[in-house]
Parts: structure tokens; C-alpha cells; sequence
């Protein structure tokens, strides 16, 4: 089961919610959740190879998958939003270290 963590770019204010885990909507919907959160090359990736591999490249992607969208979301500049001990879940799913981070005085 995916753990949902809200992020939050600080320029723009958007929020999203972000996904670490294993994607049971990808498993059974191929490329479509990706489509419907704008990741378009990645939901017309998987579209493509779901048609040569079958449902195999549906079940790889499904453990794939959140830990991509939720990286990618970081690289766009999305800070993890939510409480302490999921932001820490998150972060450890996803392989950031946060060992020289300094705590937010606020």
C-alpha cells in the first residue's frame, strides 16, 4: 500500500500529494494514473510497453512507479508538507538523506 504524503512547492504554493510505496493503481490501470497526474511521458511509456509485455511491465511499474512520481516532484521543487513522521517515511522509502539537514526554525 502507497504511503501519501502531502509537498508543496514554496514558489507557486501548489500542493500535490506525493507517493512512496507500491502503486496498486498502476498494477490494475497501466499507464492511465500517470496520464491523470500529468506525467504524460511516463503514462504513454508505460502505455506502449504494456502493449508488447503484457500486464509484466504493469506489475515492475506498480513497484516502480510512486518513488518516480515523488522524485520527480522534488526535482520540479516540491518540499514534503505534512507531519513529522511521515515527511521521515518518506524520505527513508525514498533514499534521501537528511543527515545534514538543518531543522526549520519555525
Amino acid at each position: 500500500m502507497a504511503t501519501v504524503v502531502m509537498m508543496k512547492h514554496p514558489q507557486t504554493g501548489l500542493t500535490k500529494k506525493g507517493l512512496v510505496g507500491f502503486s496498486w493503481t498502476t498494477l490494475f490501470f497501466g499507464g492511465f494514473p500517470a496520464l491523470f497526474r500529468g506525467d504524460w511521458g511516463m503514462g504513454l511509456l508505460l502505455m506502449v510497453l504494456s502493449i508488447f509485455t503484457g500486464n509484466l511491465s504493469g506489475l515492475i511499474a506498480a513497484f516502480l512507479y510512486n518513488k518516480h512520481y515523488t522524485s520527480k516532484l522534488i526535482e520540479k521543487g516540491y518540499q514534503f508538507a505534512d507531519t513529522d513522521a511521515l515527511n521521515s517515511i518518506a524520505r527513508a522509502k525514498l533514499g534521501i538523506d537528511t543527515s545534514g539537514a538543518v531543522p526549520n526554525p519555525t
